[in-house]
């Protein structure tokens, strides 16, 4: 399985390089963190087929709409079926295909589907951990740069009197989303590597907070 897995990788990276644009949070850097979380998650899971987690790791972000696209919920459904033409083009295992769009398809959090496999499963925690954590954070604050956000509220980082809104401060995206991905995750090595990057959010927001100035100093 090993000279399978390095036969394939580098045509993997070059097949997922093809389709880049200009989105720095989802690059080659990122396919590789994805991949290196997938390998600690497996440790787990030896009966996973590793090349079809290999496969679904660097193809998952084949098509990558922005988070504020109204067709984003599609977008890992349209990854699944590019990524199974350009593979079988490729000569890749064919009873293989069906397992890789699976987990490509259901890593998706807008796409909202239910992964069925611990391929899927352990594909979705690779991703979504890498939204957790120092890298996960700075990949927050770079989408919302894109978006045109706010870094937080002027007047209420907390919001503590208002409703929570990620589409207009980046700091609320922490409650909004990556707060509740711990729990979410499929496995239960997800679930603690998660915990303890959530950690590393929090104690970053409090950090934050702390500094942010509502006001001006008084002269």
């Amino acid at each position: 399985m090993n000279t399978l897995l390095s036969s394939w990788h580098p045509r993997l990276v070059a097949l997922a390089a093809s389709a880049f644009g200009d989105d720095g949070a989802h690059d080659t850097n990122h396919l590789h963190r994805v991949w290196r979380n997938a390998t600690q998650l497996m440790d787990d899971y030896p009966e996973a087929d590793a090349l079809v987690v290999l496969a679904a790791c660097y193809l998952h972000d084949l098509v990558n709409l922005p988070k504020n696209h109204p067709e984003r919920h599609l977008a890992s459904r349209q990854a699944a079926l590019l990524a199974s033409r350009q593979l079988a083009a490729l000569g890749f295992p064919s009873n293989r295909l069906a397992a890789v769009a699976h987990a490509i398809e259901s890593h998706s959090f807008s796409a909202g589907i239910t992964p069925e496999t611990i391929e899927a499963k352990i594909v979705q925690d690779a991703d979504r951990l890498d939204a957790l954590g120092a890298v996960g954070l700075a990949r927050m604050f770079y989408t919302a740069g894109r978006m045109g956000c706010a870094l937080a509220h002027a007047d209420d980082p907390m919001a503590l009197h208002r409703e929570l809104d990620d589409k207009m401060y980046s700091l609320d995206h922490i409650e909004v989303k990556l707060a509740t991905l711990p729990a979410k995750m499929q496995t239960e090595a997800g679930r603690r590597i998660g915990q303890a990057r959530l950690a590393e959010l929090a104690s970053f927001r409090d950090s934050f907070i702390a500094e942010w100035a509502a006001s001006p100093a008084t002269p």
